[in-house]
């Protein structure tokens, strides 16, 4: 592979913030009440602090937030709309727990079936949505399951749409934080349900019990959760100056204790540090060049923006290193990896990402073809 010179990564970023020379104090995460936690920034997917990750845990109602994945999902390929109108069975009526009252001579839209599930955390709502979309809730809770495997959630595994209780019903915080940002990042259009802070249907109104979306103005989601045996949990999402932080905290006291604990996080991570962006997608960040193509160079650079997240005040130091590959050789498809961007502060490495090819680079022609044969084998 061939080394680019780490002078891209100062090129990509502002005078203002290479200015910040002087590392701001970020002093020890805070004690947290609860079972495990989570917190990562959203932008860089970078984990900002945690407590046991990986510690198996009973999700309670933060489950609703892969029932919503796939609820989600069902819309986009058209499978469900939200004017479309279910009826509660019998199985979803009689659920224990939290509901939003439906009604089984009333049919329901899947929109309102949405919000009842999401601010009301509706066991019959997830009931009904889960038999619509797989004919069963066994059915939906093994989709569950298998697109939590393709997120990479390797700690989880589904039963039931709900959360209630049931031994083979667990995932981790670390899973829960990856499920979250997947809701904000592929569904943005459906994200604002989890702000709002109540809703009424059957004539009975229910609050959000999310209480940071009554506290802080920066707080927007996402999902509250309790069973006797997991304590109370919250996953929350906070954004603040152009970045979001998700928290998951898990195994707390008390409504009370959740919102406070989250509340700590959130403010830690957005207190005392920074995500620059250090590459916008789609930009040409270095040109290679290519043999045995229609065109001579290939421009690379990122599918998506790339972020890092970093102490405030250590922006200036931080060193990347791109490795491509060498020779390139056509043909050359749109997004193929062609290297390795990695990005390290102070000798240790925060991230890596491939580098791709922004545009694809076809076979040339024979001649050409011949003509940097020779080139490579005379090392030209």
């Amino acid at each position: 592979m061939k080394k680019i010179t780490s002078a891209l990564l100062v090129a990509a970023l502002s005078l203002s913030t290479l200015a910040q020379a002087n590392t701001a104090f970020v002093p020890p995460v805070p004690e947290i009440a609860g079972k495990a936690y989570f917190l990562m920034d959203f932008q860089s997917g970078q984990i900002i602090a945690a407590r046991d990750p990986d510690l198996r845990v009973e999700p309670a109602s933060l489950t609703k937030l892969m029932t919503a994945y796939l609820t989600f999902k069902a819309l986009k390929e058209k499978r469900l709309t939200l004017e479309q109108t279910l009826t509660v069975s019998q199985v979803g009526w009689k659920q224990e727990g939290s509901r939003m009252f439906l009604d089984p001579k009333v049919p329901v839209t899947v929109d309102n079936l949405i919000k009842g599930m999401i601010v009301q955390s509706g066991n019959d709502a997830c009931v009904t949505l889960a038999e619509a979309i797989a004919g069963s809730e066994q059915v939906f809770a093994q989709m569950m399951t298998a697109e939590a495997k393709r997120l990479g959630m390797k700690a989880t595994n589904f039963k039931n749409s709900t959360g209630l209780p049931d031994p083979e019903h667990f995932t981790s915080v670390r899973d829960l934080a990856t499920l979250s940002a997947a809701i904000i990042h592929d569904f943005p259009q459906y994200y604002p349900t989890y702000s709002i802070k109540s809703f009424t249907y059957n004539n009975i109104t229910q609050p959000n019990r999310n209480l940071l979306l009554y506290r802080d103005p920066n707080v927007d989601g996402m999902k509250t959760g309790h069973t006797e045996g997991a304590g109370y949990n919250l996953i929350a999402s906070s954004r603040r100056d152009g970045r979001r932080v998700l928290s998951v905290v898990v195994g707390t006291a008390s409504p009370e204790a959740r919102a406070v604990e989250s509340s700590k996080l959130l403010n830690y991570g957005l207190q005392f540090f920074e995500t620059p962006k250090l590459y916008t997608a789609g930009q040409a960040v270095s040109t290679l060049p290519v043999y045995k193509g229609a065109a001579s160079t290939l421009a690379i650079g990122f599918d998506r923006d790339v972020h890092v997240t970093v102490a405030k005040g250590a922006t200036s130091r931080l060193k990347a290193e791109m490795k491509t590959l060498q020779p390139v050789i056509a043909p050359i498809k749109q997004g193929q990896e062609v290297g390795k961007l990695t990005v390290s502060l102070d000798g240790k490495v925060l991230l890596e990402r491939p580098v791709q090819a922004l545009k694809a680079v076809e076979e040339g022609g024979f001649f050409s073809r011949l003509w940097d044969s020779i080139k490579l084998w005379l090392g030209w």
